[in-house]
């Protein structure tokens, strides 16, 4: 039930999503969608630990009320990721 009450919300962009922009390599990630702004903020550390596990360097968060088209965007090689949903 919750899953389907996530969907609507991001349906008509209430929904809140983790975004995270790196310097290095130069892309912004999108996760999410999520019910309410806590739930976005609890789940914002293991985020940022997997990016930086990653390699990314130059990591600015912020958690917002949108709805993204693609859920990576990797400005350096010019290209949209359309990964699968991760559901709150």
């Amino acid at each position: 039930m919750k899953n389907f009450v996530v969907n609507q919300f991001n349906t008509f962009g209430l929904a809140f999503w983790v975004e995270i922009m790196t310097e290095m390599p130069r892309c912004t990630y999108y996760f999410g969608p999520f019910l309410t702004e806590n739930e976005a903020e609890e789940a914002e550390p293991g985020y940022i630990e997997d990016i930086q596990g990653e390699g990314a360097t130059g990591l600015q968060v912020a958690v917002k009320r949108c709805q993204p088209d693609v859920l990576t965007v990797a400005a350096d090689l010019d290209q949209n990721f359309d990964n699968p949903l991760q559901w709150a």
